[in-house]
């Protein structure tokens, strides 16, 4: 993506605020491998329907998920399987929190802050 083409921190924040709830991540994690209705969901997370219904929509107006009619039944399923992508990132930064980078040995003269992760930084 070209620099003029990057979101701006507000789009990327607006997503993260989508993403940063604990319903939608599980929302977004059952339909990972499959299309399912509301009366599905709400089975597996013991939630109200409205309550879900809620969190698809939010969801969909992020464009991360979308549905189709079947009947009666709206079956929804993910518009951007990336999005597994960046949860995955996101736990494997927040198992490693707290720890510095890994830098290779050659490398860490370069680092700018001048603080070396063997070192005990002040608080």
């Amino acid at each position: 993506m070209a620099i003029s083409e990057r979101c701006s921190n507000e789009e990327l924040a607006s997503l993260f605020k989508v993403l940063g709830h604990p319903q939608r991540l599980a929302i977004l994690h059952l339909l990972e491998t499959q299309e399912l209705c509301v009366c599905e969901i709400e089975a597996a997370l013991g939630l109200r329907q409205a309550y879900i219904s809620q969190q698809l929509t939010l969801l969909r107006e992020a464009g991360l998920v979308c549905f189709r009619r079947e009947g009666w039944n709206v079956r929804y399923r993910i518009a951007r399987p990336e999005v597994y992508t960046l949860l995955e990132m996101a736990e494997t930064i927040h198992s490693t929190l707290g720890q510095c980078a890994r830098v290779a040995p050659e490398e860490e003269a370069a680092l700018s802050c001048g603080v070396s992760c063997r070192e005990e930084v002040p608080a």
